[in-house]
C-alpha cells in the first residue's frame, strides 16, 4: 500500500437550471486523449489550487467551494449560484487507479443566464440536457461516464425544480464515498460500504448489495438488503 498515488484534493459542480420539462444539467465532454476520463461526459471540475486554499485561509472544504466555482467558470464561462450551492457528496478515488482525486461534489443553480464557452482543447463538446435524459441516454450506452457522475444525476431524478433540490440536499448528510474496484459476475464492478463484499474486494459474496455495476451498455446501482447506517445515495 505504502505505492498506493496520493489522492488530490478535487472538487466539480452540477449546474442546474429550470425549464418547463424539468432541471437541466450542463454536461462537458472531456477530450478521448486525456488519461483522466478520456472522451467521457462530466461535470465542470478540477484540482483545488494553490490560490484556493489561501483564499480559504486552509480550510480545505471551503478551499472546495471557491474551486468549483471557478473551475465552472474556467471551463464553460459560467457562474454557479454560490449562496444556493449545496455539498452533495465526497468521493476518493480508488487506489488501483494510477491517478487519484478525493472530489467535493456540489451542485447549484447557475448565478445568471449566459453563453456556454468551451476551451476546445481539454473539453471538446457540451449539452445542456434534462437529468432524466443524461440518466437514460447514459443507460441505453450512448453518455458515457464514471459512477460517481452517473450516481449523482440518479440522485437529482427527484427533484423538479433547482430550489426542490436545493432545500432537500440542505436536509442529508453528504455521503463520503471510498469504492472498490472488484468484479461480480464477470462484470466491473464498484463496491461502497453496506455491500457484503466490501472490505475483501469480493463481489462474489452473498449478502447485501450496495455497488455500481458496468452492465452492457452502461452502470447500474444496486442497493439491496443493506442496514439503514449505510442509506443509498439515490433516494425515492
Amino acid at each position: 500500500m505504502t505505492d498506493v498515488p496520493k489522492a488530490r484534493p478535487a472538487s466539480t459542480v452540477v449546474l442546474l437550471r429550470d425549464t418547463d420539462n424539468g432541471m437541466e444539467t450542463l454536461m462537458l465532454k472531456r477530450n478521448k486523449a486525456l488519461m483522466f476520463a478520456g472522451g467521457l461526459w462530466v461535470f465542470p471540475g478540477g484540482a483545488l489550487e494553490a490560490s484556493d486554499i489561501e483564499s480559504a485561509e486552509g480550510d480545505i472544504a471551503l478551499a472546495a467551494r471557491i474551486a468549483a466555482a471557478r473551475e465552472a467558470e474556467e471551463e464553460c464561462g459560467l457562474r454557479p449560484d454560490t449562496e444556493n450551492m449545496v455539498h452533495l457528496s465526497h468521493w476518493t478515488t480508488p487506489v488501483v487507479e494510477p491517478k487519484r482525486f478525493e472530489t467535493w461534489i456540489y451542485a447549484a443553480p447557475l448565478a445568471e443566464d449566459a453563453d456556454v464557452a468551451i476551451d476546445g482543447s481539454e473539453i471538446h463538446d457540451f449539452a445542456w440536457i434534462l437529468v432524466k435524459d443524461a440518466v437514460a441516454q447514459h443507460e441505453a450506452g450512448d453518455f458515457g461516464m464514471l459512477p460517481p457522475t452517473y450516481i449523482t444525476l440518479l440522485s437529482l431524478l427527484r427533484y423538479a425544480t433547482t430550489a426542490e433540490m436545493t432545500s432537500g440536499e440542505n436536509e442529508i448528510p453528504p455521503p463520503y464515498v471510498f469504492p472498490v474496484f472488484t468484479k461480480a459476475e464477470g462484470k466491473m464492478a464498484v463496491l461502497f460500504q453496506g455491500d457484503a463484499g466490501y472490505e475483501a474486494g469480493d463481489g462474489g459474496m452473498a449478502g447485501p448489495q450496495h455497488r455500481a455495476i458496468m452492465q452492457e451498455k452502461g452502470w447500474e446501482y444496486v442497493y439491496q438488503d443493506v442496514g439503514e447506517h449505510y442509506p443509498p445515495f439515490v433516494r425515492s
